[in-house]
Protein backbone atom coordinates (compact mmCIF):
# COMPACT_ATOMS: atom_id res chain seq x y z
CA UNK A 1 0.00 0.00 0.00
CA UNK A 2 1.10 3.44 -0.96
CA UNK A 3 -0.32 6.33 0.34
CA UNK A 4 0.20 10.24 -0.91
CA UNK A 5 -1.40 13.33 -0.22
CA UNK A 6 -2.03 15.94 -2.71
CA UNK A 7 -2.72 18.80 -0.72
CA UNK A 8 0.85 19.75 -1.35
CA UNK A 9 -0.36 20.79 -4.08
CA UNK A 10 -2.14 23.63 -2.76
CA UNK A 11 -5.51 22.45 -4.89
CA UNK A 12 -8.19 20.78 -2.52
CA UNK A 13 -8.68 16.85 -3.45
CA UNK A 14 -11.33 15.80 -5.42
CA UNK A 15 -10.96 12.07 -5.22
CA UNK A 16 -9.59 10.14 -2.28
CA UNK A 17 -9.23 6.61 -2.21
CA UNK A 18 -8.57 4.85 1.30
CA UNK A 19 -7.63 1.33 1.44
CA UNK A 20 -9.41 0.56 -2.20
CA UNK A 21 -8.94 -2.98 -3.28
CA UNK A 22 -10.59 -5.59 -5.86
CA UNK A 23 -10.44 -9.24 -5.57
CA UNK A 24 -11.44 -11.85 -7.89
CA UNK A 25 -11.80 -15.10 -5.81
CA UNK A 26 -8.25 -15.70 -4.89
CA UNK A 27 -7.04 -13.47 -6.95
CA UNK A 28 -5.95 -9.49 -5.80
CA UNK A 29 -6.00 -7.83 -8.86
CA UNK A 30 -5.87 -4.56 -7.04
CA UNK A 31 -4.02 -4.30 -3.65
CA UNK A 32 -4.83 -1.58 -1.06
CA UNK A 33 -4.46 1.92 -2.44
CA UNK A 34 -4.51 4.95 -0.54
CA UNK A 35 -4.05 7.91 -2.79
CA UNK A 36 -5.52 11.55 -2.91
CA UNK A 37 -5.91 13.36 -6.38
CA UNK A 38 -6.43 17.11 -6.11
CA UNK A 39 -9.29 19.04 -8.76
CA UNK A 40 -7.93 19.62 -12.33
CA UNK A 41 -4.85 17.32 -12.18
CA UNK A 42 -4.05 15.19 -15.06
CA UNK A 43 -2.76 11.87 -13.28
CA UNK A 44 -1.99 8.81 -15.19
CA UNK A 45 -1.77 5.60 -14.03
CA UNK A 46 0.97 3.17 -16.18
CA UNK A 47 2.01 -0.11 -15.81
CA UNK A 48 2.18 -3.60 -18.10
CA UNK A 49 -0.67 -6.27 -19.16
CA UNK A 50 -1.91 -7.81 -15.84
CA UNK A 51 -0.74 -4.79 -13.66
CA UNK A 52 -4.15 -4.01 -12.16
CA UNK A 53 -4.58 -0.10 -13.78
CA UNK A 54 -7.24 -0.66 -15.99
CA UNK A 55 -9.28 -2.87 -12.84
CA UNK A 56 -8.30 0.24 -10.72
CA UNK A 57 -9.60 2.65 -12.78
CA UNK A 58 -13.24 1.05 -13.01
CA UNK A 59 -13.21 1.19 -9.40
CA UNK A 60 -12.45 4.80 -9.49
CA UNK A 61 -15.61 5.12 -12.20
CA UNK A 62 -18.16 2.99 -10.47
CA UNK A 63 -18.09 -0.14 -12.94
CA UNK A 64 -16.34 -2.16 -10.36
CA UNK A 65 -17.43 -2.54 -6.55
CA UNK A 66 -14.54 -2.78 -4.48
CA UNK A 67 -13.30 -5.28 -2.05
CA UNK A 68 -12.06 -3.33 0.54
CA UNK A 69 -12.14 0.44 1.16
CA UNK A 70 -13.69 3.39 0.59
CA UNK A 71 -13.87 5.97 -2.21
CA UNK A 72 -14.76 9.52 -1.65
CA UNK A 73 -15.72 12.57 -3.79
CA UNK A 74 -15.10 15.68 -2.31
CA UNK A 75 -15.23 14.26 0.88
CA UNK A 76 -18.52 12.72 0.05
CA UNK A 77 -18.53 8.46 0.07
CA UNK A 78 -19.50 7.39 -2.97
CA UNK A 79 -18.32 3.78 -2.72
CA UNK A 80 -21.76 2.45 -2.96
CA UNK A 81 -23.47 4.87 -5.55
CA UNK A 82 -23.61 3.57 -9.39
CA UNK A 83 -21.53 4.60 -12.34
CA UNK A 84 -24.75 6.76 -13.83
CA UNK A 85 -25.07 8.63 -10.61
CA UNK A 86 -21.67 9.85 -10.37
CA UNK A 87 -20.75 12.94 -11.91
CA UNK A 88 -17.51 11.40 -13.81
CA UNK A 89 -17.53 9.82 -17.53
CA UNK A 90 -15.29 7.41 -18.99
CA UNK A 91 -13.83 7.36 -22.69
CA UNK A 92 -13.22 3.70 -23.12
CA UNK A 93 -10.15 1.65 -25.31
CA UNK A 94 -13.05 0.96 -28.10
CA UNK A 95 -14.38 4.23 -28.16
CA UNK A 96 -17.79 2.58 -27.30
CA UNK A 97 -20.02 4.94 -30.53
CA UNK A 98 -23.36 4.15 -31.66
CA UNK A 99 -22.58 3.29 -35.17
CA UNK A 100 -25.86 3.60 -36.40
CA UNK A 101 -26.17 7.48 -35.35
CA UNK A 102 -24.96 10.69 -36.25
CA UNK A 103 -22.03 12.22 -34.29
CA UNK A 104 -24.42 14.82 -32.77
CA UNK A 105 -26.59 11.95 -31.85
CA UNK A 106 -23.33 10.24 -30.43
CA UNK A 107 -22.78 13.29 -28.53
CA UNK A 108 -25.99 13.68 -27.52
CA UNK A 109 -27.02 10.74 -25.83
CA UNK A 110 -26.56 11.44 -22.29
CA UNK A 111 -28.37 14.31 -22.91
CA UNK A 112 -31.35 12.67 -24.31
CA UNK A 113 -31.62 10.08 -21.69
CA UNK A 114 -32.04 12.80 -19.06
CA UNK A 115 -34.86 14.57 -21.16
CA UNK A 116 -32.71 17.83 -22.24
CA UNK A 117 -35.24 19.58 -25.00
CA UNK A 118 -33.67 18.46 -28.49
CA UNK A 119 -32.71 22.40 -29.50
CA UNK A 120 -30.29 22.54 -26.02
CA UNK A 121 -28.86 19.33 -26.78
CA UNK A 122 -28.28 20.73 -30.16
CA UNK A 123 -26.73 23.29 -28.92
CA UNK A 124 -24.48 21.88 -26.42
CA UNK A 125 -23.10 19.15 -29.00
CA UNK A 126 -21.82 22.59 -30.89
CA UNK A 127 -20.48 23.85 -28.68
CA UNK A 128 -18.32 20.18 -27.69
CA UNK A 129 -17.81 20.08 -31.38
CA UNK A 130 -15.81 22.77 -31.48
CA UNK A 131 -14.07 22.33 -28.16
CA UNK A 132 -12.58 19.19 -29.60
CA UNK A 133 -12.17 20.69 -32.57
CA UNK A 134 -14.27 19.42 -34.80
CA UNK A 135 -16.46 21.51 -37.54
CA UNK A 136 -19.66 22.04 -36.75
CA UNK A 137 -20.83 20.46 -40.13
CA UNK A 138 -20.04 16.75 -38.67
CA UNK A 139 -23.07 17.24 -36.75
CA UNK A 140 -25.25 15.29 -38.69
CA UNK A 141 -22.31 12.86 -40.62
CA UNK A 142 -22.68 9.32 -39.68
CA UNK A 143 -20.10 8.26 -37.22
CA UNK A 144 -19.13 5.54 -39.47
CA UNK A 145 -18.01 8.12 -42.04
CA UNK A 146 -15.51 9.44 -39.54
CA UNK A 147 -11.31 8.81 -39.42
CA UNK A 148 -10.01 7.16 -36.44
CA UNK A 149 -8.87 10.39 -34.92
CA UNK A 150 -12.06 11.90 -35.63
CA UNK A 151 -14.16 8.99 -33.61
CA UNK A 152 -11.61 9.74 -31.03
CA UNK A 153 -12.69 13.49 -30.69
CA UNK A 154 -16.44 12.58 -30.96
CA UNK A 155 -15.74 10.17 -28.20
CA UNK A 156 -14.24 12.89 -26.23
CA UNK A 157 -17.24 15.39 -27.01
CA UNK A 158 -19.71 12.92 -25.54
CA UNK A 159 -17.84 12.01 -22.64
CA UNK A 160 -17.86 16.25 -21.83
CA UNK A 161 -21.58 16.48 -22.78
CA UNK A 162 -22.52 15.54 -18.93
CA UNK A 163 -20.20 18.01 -17.59
CA UNK A 164 -18.74 15.70 -15.48
CA UNK A 165 -16.50 17.18 -12.46
CA UNK A 166 -13.52 13.76 -13.39
CA UNK A 167 -12.80 12.05 -16.81
CA UNK A 168 -11.32 8.75 -16.77
CA UNK A 169 -9.91 6.84 -19.84
CA UNK A 170 -8.89 3.71 -20.10
CA UNK A 171 -6.43 3.56 -23.20
CA UNK A 172 -8.19 5.53 -25.77
CA UNK A 173 -5.20 5.79 -27.98
CA UNK A 174 -3.69 2.75 -27.92
CA UNK A 175 -5.68 1.88 -31.59
CA UNK A 176 -4.39 4.22 -33.85
CA UNK A 177 -1.73 4.94 -35.88
CA UNK A 178 1.93 6.67 -34.00
CA UNK A 179 1.30 9.77 -35.98
CA UNK A 180 -2.11 10.55 -34.92
CA UNK A 181 -1.68 9.70 -31.62
CA UNK A 182 0.87 12.21 -30.75
CA UNK A 183 -1.18 14.43 -32.32
CA UNK A 184 -3.81 13.60 -30.05
CA UNK A 185 -1.58 13.05 -26.93
CA UNK A 186 -0.93 17.25 -27.53
CA UNK A 187 -4.76 17.36 -28.08
CA UNK A 188 -5.19 16.36 -25.15
CA UNK A 189 -3.56 17.84 -22.56
CA UNK A 190 -4.51 20.88 -24.22
CA UNK A 191 -8.08 20.11 -23.73
CA UNK A 192 -7.23 19.64 -20.16
CA UNK A 193 -5.25 23.05 -19.57
CA UNK A 194 -8.55 24.81 -21.27
CA UNK A 195 -11.21 22.82 -19.35
CA UNK A 196 -9.46 22.41 -15.66
CA UNK A 197 -10.97 19.20 -15.25
CA UNK A 198 -9.64 16.30 -13.00
CA UNK A 199 -8.35 13.27 -15.87
CA UNK A 200 -7.36 10.27 -14.72
CA UNK A 201 -6.10 8.34 -17.57
CA UNK A 202 -4.72 4.43 -18.44
CA UNK A 203 -2.45 3.40 -20.96
CA UNK A 204 1.12 1.18 -20.84
CA UNK A 205 3.24 3.77 -22.86
CA UNK A 206 5.78 5.35 -21.22
CA UNK A 207 5.32 8.61 -23.52
CA UNK A 208 1.58 9.43 -23.81
CA UNK A 209 2.79 9.54 -19.40
CA UNK A 210 5.70 11.78 -19.79
CA UNK A 211 3.75 14.03 -22.48
CA UNK A 212 0.46 14.52 -20.61
CA UNK A 213 0.62 14.36 -16.82
CA UNK A 214 1.26 16.19 -13.86
CA UNK A 215 1.79 13.00 -12.08
CA UNK A 216 2.48 9.47 -12.74
CA UNK A 217 1.61 6.22 -10.87
CA UNK A 218 3.09 3.23 -11.64
CA UNK A 219 1.32 0.02 -11.29
CA UNK A 220 3.20 -3.41 -10.95
CA UNK A 221 1.07 -6.71 -9.93
CA UNK A 222 -1.45 -4.78 -8.52
CA UNK A 223 0.35 -2.36 -5.96
CA UNK A 224 1.71 1.51 -6.96
CA UNK A 225 4.89 1.50 -6.20
CA UNK A 226 6.02 4.86 -7.25
CA UNK A 227 3.73 8.28 -7.57
CA UNK A 228 5.77 11.64 -8.68
CA UNK A 229 5.97 13.95 -11.46
CA UNK A 230 7.62 12.78 -14.76
CA UNK A 231 11.07 14.22 -14.04
CA UNK A 232 10.66 12.66 -10.56
CA UNK A 233 9.71 8.95 -11.88
CA UNK A 234 12.71 9.20 -14.90
CA UNK A 235 14.78 10.81 -12.63
CA UNK A 236 14.40 9.12 -9.08
CA UNK A 237 12.96 5.92 -10.03
CA UNK A 238 12.32 3.89 -6.44
CA UNK A 239 13.46 0.62 -7.63
CA UNK A 240 14.56 -1.57 -10.77
CA UNK A 241 11.26 -2.12 -12.24
CA UNK A 242 10.17 1.66 -12.45
CA UNK A 243 13.54 2.37 -13.64
CA UNK A 244 13.29 -0.65 -16.81
CA UNK A 245 9.19 0.41 -17.33
CA UNK A 246 10.07 3.95 -17.81
CA UNK A 247 12.49 3.56 -20.48
CA UNK A 248 16.08 1.54 -21.35
CA UNK A 249 17.93 2.03 -18.92
CA UNK A 250 21.75 0.39 -17.92
CA UNK A 251 21.38 -1.38 -14.21
CA UNK A 252 24.70 -2.43 -12.43
CA UNK A 253 24.60 -4.37 -9.46
CA UNK A 254 26.84 -4.12 -7.00
CA UNK A 255 28.85 -6.45 -5.55
CA UNK A 256 31.48 -5.48 -2.27
CA UNK A 257 32.54 -2.22 -3.65
CA UNK A 258 32.92 -2.99 -7.70
CA UNK A 259 30.53 -2.66 -10.68
CA UNK A 260 31.53 -6.73 -11.26
CA UNK A 261 29.60 -6.18 -15.41
CA UNK A 262 32.70 -3.40 -15.86
CA UNK A 263 35.29 -4.51 -13.54
CA UNK A 264 35.43 -1.37 -11.89
CA UNK A 265 35.61 -0.07 -7.92
CA UNK A 266 33.15 2.40 -6.54
CA UNK A 267 34.09 3.59 -3.39
CA UNK A 268 30.88 4.12 -1.00
CA UNK A 269 27.84 2.56 -2.66
CA UNK A 270 24.61 4.04 -2.70
CA UNK A 271 22.97 1.15 -2.71
CA UNK A 272 22.16 -2.86 -4.61
CA UNK A 273 22.15 -1.42 -7.67
CA UNK A 274 23.20 2.17 -10.13
CA UNK A 275 20.64 3.04 -12.36
CA UNK A 276 22.56 4.46 -15.50
CA UNK A 277 20.50 6.44 -18.20
CA UNK A 278 21.95 5.71 -21.83
CA UNK A 279 22.43 9.62 -22.08
CA UNK A 280 24.87 9.53 -18.98
CA UNK A 281 27.05 7.08 -20.46
CA UNK A 282 28.81 9.22 -22.82
CA UNK A 283 32.13 8.06 -25.31
CA UNK A 284 35.36 8.92 -23.70
CA UNK A 285 34.25 11.32 -20.47
CA UNK A 286 33.26 10.46 -16.56
CA UNK A 287 34.17 9.58 -13.45
CA UNK A 288 34.20 5.90 -14.40
CA UNK A 289 35.10 4.36 -17.27
CA UNK A 290 35.72 0.90 -19.18
CA UNK A 291 35.89 -0.66 -22.83
CA UNK A 292 33.02 -1.66 -24.37
CA UNK A 293 32.51 -3.20 -27.82
CA UNK A 294 29.69 -1.64 -30.33
CA UNK A 295 27.32 -4.57 -31.39
CA UNK A 296 24.23 -2.75 -33.09
CA UNK A 297 24.06 1.35 -34.14
CA UNK A 298 20.26 2.39 -34.03
CA UNK A 299 20.62 6.12 -35.86
CA UNK A 300 17.42 8.14 -34.85
CA UNK A 301 17.90 11.19 -36.66
CA UNK A 302 19.61 13.84 -34.16
CA UNK A 303 20.49 10.76 -31.87
CA UNK A 304 22.41 7.17 -32.21
CA UNK A 305 21.78 4.42 -29.89
CA UNK A 306 24.57 2.66 -29.46
CA UNK A 307 23.96 -1.12 -28.00
CA UNK A 308 27.37 -2.20 -26.15
CA UNK A 309 28.99 -5.14 -24.51
CA UNK A 310 31.70 -4.63 -21.93
CA UNK A 311 34.45 -6.69 -21.39
CA UNK A 312 32.45 -9.14 -19.10
CA UNK A 313 29.22 -9.51 -21.50
CA UNK A 314 27.35 -7.30 -19.80
CA UNK A 315 25.10 -5.58 -22.19
CA UNK A 316 24.62 -1.56 -22.18
CA UNK A 317 22.86 0.77 -23.97
CA UNK A 318 24.20 4.97 -25.24
CA UNK A 319 22.44 7.52 -26.38
CA UNK A 320 24.98 10.03 -27.75
CA UNK A 321 23.96 13.33 -30.30
CA UNK A 322 23.90 12.98 -33.99
CA UNK A 323 25.30 10.62 -36.26
CA UNK A 324 28.72 9.78 -35.31
CA UNK A 325 30.46 7.42 -37.98
CA UNK A 326 33.14 6.27 -36.06
CA UNK A 327 31.39 4.06 -33.84
CA UNK A 328 30.96 1.33 -36.37
CA UNK A 329 29.36 -2.26 -35.00
CA UNK A 330 32.32 -4.29 -33.65
CA UNK A 331 34.27 -1.68 -33.24
CA UNK A 332 35.41 -0.99 -28.99
CA UNK A 333 35.69 2.62 -27.76
CA UNK A 334 35.90 3.93 -23.91
CA UNK A 335 32.69 5.19 -22.47
CA UNK A 336 32.19 6.16 -19.18
CA UNK A 337 29.68 8.29 -16.74
CA UNK A 338 29.58 10.36 -14.00
CA UNK A 339 29.02 8.87 -10.45
CA UNK A 340 26.46 11.21 -9.70
CA UNK A 341 24.71 10.21 -12.76
CA UNK A 342 23.46 7.52 -11.15
CA UNK A 343 20.36 6.58 -8.81
CA UNK A 344 20.99 4.28 -6.12
CA UNK A 345 18.21 1.37 -6.02
CA UNK A 346 17.97 -1.38 -3.35
CA UNK A 347 15.52 -3.60 -4.87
Amino acid sequence: MMAETATQSGRPVILSLAGLSKSFGDMRAVKPVTLDIPEGEFLTIVGPSGSGKSTLVRLLAGLEAPTEGRLKLRGEDITSIPANRRPTAMVFQSLALFDHRSVGQNIEFAMKMKGVAPDARKTRALELLRLVRLPESYYDRPVTQCSGGEKQRVALARAFASDPEILFFDEPLSAIDYRLRKTLEVELKELHQRTGRTFVYITHSLEEAMVMSDRIAIMQAGELVQIGTPAEIYGRPANRFVASFMGEVNILAVEGAAFPDIGRPIENPGGAYAVLRPEDLQPGTGDIRAEFKVTQRLLLGSRTHLHLESATGAAFVSEIGGTVEAFAVGTTHEFGFARDSVVWVDT
